[in-house]
């Protein structure tokens, strides 16, 4: 399905058990402007490297097409959702969203429940600036936490009233990356082009209810 695909594996993860591993203390928050915050977890997954294949094997990636600037345009990556109540496509993202749900129930207050995965295909895949203000991310703090695998592509954000430069966080193979609080709503993300040749690499984006 994916021939031209590659991804080199890490010699970190030769061997090593696949391993969601602990929150707590392990995570790293940056407090932005508008009470956004964003939270950092390192090599959160551990082991990753079956997990990512098995995901790109598989879950069933869509191509779409949307209307940009009066054109219909192709979607530059793929995509997969999973509403409320769907199984996700493997055990261990089942087991990830309950270690999230443990850890952010104080703050969130209610469990997180889709997931939307992208797969990048390569460096000309990517995704332009947006918040995900669809449903309640529009009017409520909210969360959405992003699992990270394969080849590290940069993430993005800038403030929306364009008070500040653009952060860039380089996520890779296993890494959690939680935007929270206003984030949606003042600040906004994306995930630029490279003209560097690239493997591919999946993100998994676990939602509350009626945000996308």
């Amino acid at each position: 399905m994916f021939e031209e695909a590659w991804f080199q594996s890490s010699l970190l993860d030769v061997d090593t058990p696949e391993t969601v591993g602990a929150l707590g203390t392990t995570v790293e928050r940056v407090r932005l402007t508008d009470g956004a915050w964003v939270d950092l977890r390192r090599g959160w997954i551990s082991g990753a490297d079956e997990l990512f294949a098995r995901l790109m094997e598989t879950v069933p990636w869509r191509a779409e097409r949307r209307k940009m600037y009066e054109r219909i345009v192709d979607v530059p990556r793929l995509l997969c959702f999973y509403a409320d109540g769907e199984p996700l496509p493997d055990p261990l993202l089942t087991e990830a969203r309950a270690t999230l749900d443990h850890h952010y129930a104080p703050e969130l207050g209610e469990p997180f429940t889709t997931a939307g995965l992208c797969l990048y295909r390569d460096g000309k895949d990517s995704v332009a600036w947006h918040g995900d203000t669809i449903g309640r991310g529009s009017s409520q703090d909210t969360m959405v936490a992003i699992l990270s695998l394969g080849t590290p592509r940069t993430l993005a954000l800038r403030p929306r009233n364009g008070a500040a430069p653009p952060l860039r966080y380089e996520v890779g193979h296993g890494d959690l990356l939680v935007m929270g609080g206003s984030c949606q709503r003042t600040w906004e993300h994306a995930v630029p082009k490279s003209a560097r040749p690239l493997g591919p690499r999946i993100s998994v984006q676990f939602r509350p209810r009626g945000v996308r």
